[in-house]
């Protein structure tokens, strides 16, 4: 089964798409997506570059419409638990980010951990209400660092695995 979704990615969109996309989703990210276009034979410039395109192309869509998202969310009460959890999620790190907003939300995405990328950085900035491009910047900085973190250790790694086997 694994098997045939990853031979229908790879023939279908190609490796190239396959990282782009995948720095695209929620969670995933480019802290994904770096190890996937490692793991996928990609040049690391080409994984950093895909992934960080992709990871930064819902950003403004995102700073711009949770609020409403939340709201939408909110609206039916099978849903209404989610946008309380990702409200909660996003407000643990609040008091962190909001002292120094512009560099504490850079360093809040840049963390190459789960739950610290783009989407919850852009879920906190409009939570604390971080100006648009003040937020906006803040968070793209963020994931060049963390591109570059990853990059780093996913690429040292197969060079290392490379090197032993």
């Amino acid at each position: 089964m694994i098997d045939a979704i990853e031979s229908f990615f790879l023939e279908t969109v190609g490796r190239e798409l396959c990282v782009f996309f995948c720095a695209m989703l929620p969670i995933i990210e480019l802290r994904g997506a770096v190890p996937l276009g490692a793991g996928l034979g990609l040049p690391w410039w080409q994984s950093f570059a895909l992934s960080l395109l992709g990871n930064t192309l819902p950003i403004p869509i995102l700073l711009l419409l949770w609020q409403a998202i939340l709201r939408g969310l909110r609206h039916f009460k099978w849903t209404s638990g989610i946008a309380d959890w990702l409200e909660r999620r996003a407000l643990r790190s609040r008091e962190r980010v909001e002292n120094r907003a512009f560099w504490g939300l850079l360093i809040f995405v840049a963390i190459p951990l789960p739950g610290t990328g783009a989407w919850t950085g852009s879920l906190l900035a409009s939570l604390t209400g971080i100006r648009f491009w003040k937020a906006l910047l803040s968070i793209m900085l963020g994931v060049v660092l963390a591109g570059v973190i990853m990059t780093v250790i996913s690429y040292g790694t197969v060079a290392v695995f490379d090197a032993w086997f």
